[in-house]
């Protein structure tokens, strides 16, 4: 619901009222909470309760720099030490977000594209590397999300993924690490009016 813009910036959550519509009780609503919290898309405010994180253009533009230098880092040690069936589980994973980017499923869509930046971290052979990429990465998930409201801005983001996967199963760190560089540069530019 925040990724998708349901719970918008500032808003504070109503347990009961969430609660109700989620269908849940409100001990595994407070975990979810305090999960989501510590993924940093809430603040738990005292006497407030939870409310939705608001990230600053300089929060977003910060991370992304941090998200930049991990994942082409990541990029070039998957190039090295990623298996042949890891990269080959990755293409897969484009597949299908190829798949649901032609039937324009945004959400499907980006969980796959999620998966796939995460993917290749993972498959860095460090798992440092990956543990640090995983805390961002859940911070700006709604930024990531809304990136590709605009036809254009999803066309030149699905280019660069399919410039990614290509450039990862040739196992061509040089242009990966380029390729994903440039991706979360643009990522910035599709973002930066919407912080």
């Amino acid at each position: 619901m925040v990724i998708e813009g349901q719970l918008t910036p500032l808003m504070r959550i109503h347990e009961g009222q969430l609660g109700k519509a989620l269908g849940v009780s409100r001990t595994p609503l407070r975990e979810a909470l305090k999960v989501l919290a510590s993924e940093g898309l809430l603040e738990l405010v005292p006497g407030r309760g939870a409310v939705v994180r608001k990230l600053t253009q300089k929060d977003v533009r910060d991370m992304l720099d941090i998200l930049g230098a991990i994942e082409t880092l990541g990029g070039r040690l998957a190039c090295r030490h990623a298996s042949d069936a890891e990269i080959a589980d990755l293409r897969r994973v484009h597949d299908e977000m190829m798949g649901f980017y032609r039937t324009r499923n945004r959400l499907e869509y980006y969980r796959r594209n999620q998966a796939i930046h995460s993917g290749i971290v993972q498959i860095s052979g460090n798992a440092m590397l990956a543990s640090t990429h995983q805390m961002i990465q859940a911070r700006l998930k709604r930024i990531r999300f809304i990136g590709n409201e605009e036809p254009a801005k999803w066309a030149a983001a699905v280019a660069e993924h399919e410039e990614m996967i290509a450039a990862l199963e040739a196992r061509d760190e040089e242009r990966l690490a380029n390729i994903i560089a440039r991706h979360l540069h643009e990522t910035w530019e599709r973002v930066v009016d919407k912080v």
